[in-house]
């Protein structure tokens, strides 16, 4: 294993991740970032490695502890990827790294971002999200549920074979994503959308959450457009 990261026990298999270091003192902010699902063939392995980069530009910058990790079937973290699967590996790590009752900031790129504005719909520790490159309806992804996990297997998010056993049981675990409707459950809390020029998904397209006004987070970079974190 290379590089500053370390193994947190996970439901599926250890998750791959790594934390900032803020300056002497007590700690005034705990940001959580969410990475994408992969898209490339075989980017299942490196989609993740910039992030303890990007984590240590914010801490510089706001001097608040910045964790990230790799979810399942990414990186060197097990298991296979289920969309259930990923924000069950999401609130392991929250709960592991983030102090029970302080207000955490999640950064959520692409399908990371649908699981930061879930995550924050029913908890209200969740002091803001910042979304980039994240779609507003998963459904165009989901009609095809054996295309999808070829592209998965493709990417390497899936990894044995045979999984998963019941893919239409697999693509319904999306169902539970609803990220307009989630998005409107922040309930006045600081909701940061962006996408880039090169997104594949243009900003017409995501109204429900482009109609809130912005607010302040801290500087998270440009968006890459993942399509299915784009819509």
């Amino acid at each position: 294993m290379a590089g500053p990261f370390w193994l947190l026990p996970g439901e599926a298999g250890d998750l791959w991740c790594y934390a900032s270091t803020p300056p002497p003192g007590p700690v005034h902010g705990h940001v959580v970032i969410c990475h994408d699902l992969p898209r490339a063939k075989g980017s299942a392995a490196d989609v993740a490695l910039t992030y303890p980069a990007l984590a240590d530009r914010l801490t510089r910058e706001t001097a608040w502890r910045v964790v990230t990790g790799t979810l399942r079937g990414v990186g060197e973290s097990g298991g296979d990827f289920s969309p259930q699967g990923w924000l069950d590996d999401l609130r392991v790590l929250i709960e592991a790294e983030v102090p029970e009752d302080a207000p955490r900031w999640l950064i959520g790129f692409g399908f990371g971002g649908v699981l930061a504005l879930h995550q924050a719909a029913g908890d209200e520790r969740v002091a803001g999200v910042a979304c980039l490159g994240t779609a507003a309806d998963l459904t165009p992804f989901t009609r095809d549920p054996q295309a999808l996990i070829d592209r998965c297997v493709r990417t390497g998010v899936i990894r044995t074979p045979g999984f998963p056993p019941t893919p239409d049981a697999w693509v319904k675990e999306f169902s539970i994503f609803h990220p307009k409707e989630d998005a409107a459950q922040m309930k006045g809390r600081p909701l940061l959308v962006v996408h880039g020029a090169d997104d594949p998904t243009p900003r017409s397209r995501t109204p429900a959450l482009w109609r809130r006004p912005p607010r302040d987070l801290p500087t998270c970079g440009r968006s890459s457009g993942p399509d299915i974190g784009s819509g």
